[in-house]
């Protein structure tokens, strides 16, 4: 593995705006510096044509080159002009290039070192000369009497060396500005670089990417669900299971919890921020498991990372156990009861009244018998007849009394409707009917009576109790998870049956209302398949 590859990814970004910097930094001034220079030369070209033509154009030096002695007159004239202007020379000939003037006053009356043929045809000439001073950049101009008569030349040029001194002052300014920005350049990518250091905690990008394809992975690979929420309250991330568990479409990432149409109560819990673990909750497809840990970074709140389990299967099963548990009780129950009577007509043998047992063994036969007949005779389907009997025995150990209304009838088959959803219906049902019925027994006898029969294509469902009943307020209420008329108990508390009740109906598409008689009645009505 490579350097590069060991770095990590703040390191190898410093690395990049560092070379970025320091080249942008380079051509910048590279290219000042050209700047500069062509600017000096324009500007020292500028400076001395401007003061060649002023000199040519003087009408005391147009007087002094036609007098008898225009050295005297002019030497003294030109210095002057060269120490205001700040030329390194100004040099007055005459048409044959002999000087008139020159800074070295040896030289005067000696030939002009340049070219001056473009002058005396009248016009300016620039260019940069090596003469007695150096390399220069000068300008000869011509000094007419008249149009087109041209009389003397004027030359002001300044060297090369003067040229280049004002050049370095100006590339010192450029460097200075340079070192300045390539110091904030800097100072700015090591910003960037310890922030970048603080969020990605020194990891290399190679094992960033391959972080992200083993997390990715595993995201998508697991059953349970995962919905990380940001502060927002907005989907930050989510996973196949979660999505398949909740219900949501595809592109559900980036959407505001409140706008999923997820239930209140689990739109509430995932929007909480608390801690929460293994908490029930309803929907109209299964029974989930919801846990929830918020996460913080430096007491700022980041959101929550929320767990969703699939509970059905087991709420299911656990469901089923309930009802095998209660037909154990029922039989425990019924072989008490049986150990009871038998002892009762033994003894009543052994005391000489064998007819007085036969009368009782009798009696108490024909009244179970009385409610088997009756529960058999009215409901064919071997599971709901099952089911009823043992809600029968198990209240009438409770004290309470289970009878079937005149009109039940349900021949063999559900019609399509799932069984294992009617013992949900009808066994969390006739339940709460019994605690309700038992709870308001000042009424009298408490007594729950079940209807099951169909008609129309649809299979109906009604229990009733007599019970305190339920108040219409609250009719809409009482098949949302968590809501009861009684006390929690357990861990996971009251209020999971009726919401089961509901989300079964709910699933077959079929209705549930809620009325009042002497106490409460449910009356469910499904669909069935076929009959539509």
């Amino acid at each position: 593995m490579g350097v590069s590859n060991r770095w990590s990814l703040a390191r190898q970004l410093l690395l990049v705006q560092v070379v970025l910097v320091a080249a942008l930094v380079g051509g910048g001034v590279t290219l000042a510096y050209v700047d500069a220079e062509r600017a000096t030369e324009d500007r020292a070209t500028e400076e001395v044509t401007t003061v060649a033509v002023t000199v040519a154009d003087s009408p005391s030096v147009r007087t002094a080159v036609l007098g008898p002695d225009p050295s005297a007159e002019l030497q003294p004239f030109a210095e002057r002009v060269r120490a205001d202007t700040g030329v390194d020379f100004i040099t007055i000939m005459d048409t044959g290039g002999i000087r008139y003037t020159h800074p070295n006053p040896a030289l005067i009356g000696q030939p002009f070192v340049g070219n001056t043929a473009a002058a005396l045809r009248g016009e300016v000439l620039t260019e940069t000369y090596t003469g007695t001073l150096g390399p220069s950049k000068r300008v000869v101009v011509p000094v007419t009497a008249e149009p087109g008569r041209v009389i003397a030349l004027v030359s002001v040029g300044i060297t090369v060396s003067t040229i280049s001194a004002e050049l370095r002052e100006r590339v010192v300014t450029v460097l200075a500005v340079a070192g300045l920005v390539l110091a904030v350049g800097l100072a700015g990518s090591l910003l960037v670089a310890a922030r970048l250091k603080r969020q990605t905690r020194g990891v290399a990008p190679a094992e960033l990417s391959a972080m992200f394809d083993y997390h990715e992975a595993v995201l998508h690979a697991v059953r349970e669900g995962l919905v990380l929420i940001d502060s927002r309250g907005v989907i930050a991330l989510i996973n196949d299971g979660a999505r398949t568990l909740l219900g949501l479409p595809e592109d559900v990432q980036g959407t505001p919890v409140a706008e999923t149409g997820l239930p209140e109560e689990l739109v509430a819990a995932l929007l909480s921020g608390e801690p929460r673990s293994d908490e029930i909750h309803v929907t109209d497809t299964g029974v989930l498991l919801l846990s929830a840990q918020p996460v913080r970074s430096r007491e700022r709140s980041l959101g929550s990372v929320v767990t969703i389990r699939d509970h059905t299967e087991l709420q299911t099963l656990t469901g089923e156990l309930d009802t095998v548990r209660g037909f154990a009780e029922s039989l425990r129950s019924q072989a008490h009861e049986s150990a009871n009577r038998l002892h009762t007509v033994v003894s009543l043998v052994e005391m000489g009244q064998p007819e007085e047992a036969v009368r009782f063994a009798t009696a108490e036969l024909e009244v179970a018998q009385q409610l088997t007949d009756q529960v058999v005779g009215a409901v064919s389907e071997p599971v709901l007849a099952a089911l009823l009997l043992g809600k029968a025995a198990e209240a009438s150990e409770r004290g309470a009394e289970l009878t079937l209304t005149p009109d039940t009838a349900m021949d063999a088959g559900t019609g399509g409707v799932d069984t294992r959803d009617l013992v949900t219906i009808l066994g969390n049902l006739v339940d709460n009917a019994i605690d309700a019925a038992i709870a308001g027994a000042g009424n009298g006898r408490p007594t729950v009576s079940v209807t099951v029969r169909q008609e129309d294509g649809e299979l109906l469902l009604r229990v009733a109790d007599t019970g305190p009943g339920i108040d219409p307020e609250s009719a809409e209420q009482v098949f949302r998870r968590g809501w009861s008329s009684k006390p929690a108990d357990g861990p996971a508390g009251r209020g999971l049956g009726l919401a089961l009740v509901g989300q079964a109906v709910r699933r077959h598409g079929g209705t549930i209302e809620v009325s009042r008689d002497v106490g409460a009645v449910f009356t469910v009505r499904l669909p069935q398949r076929g009959e539509r």
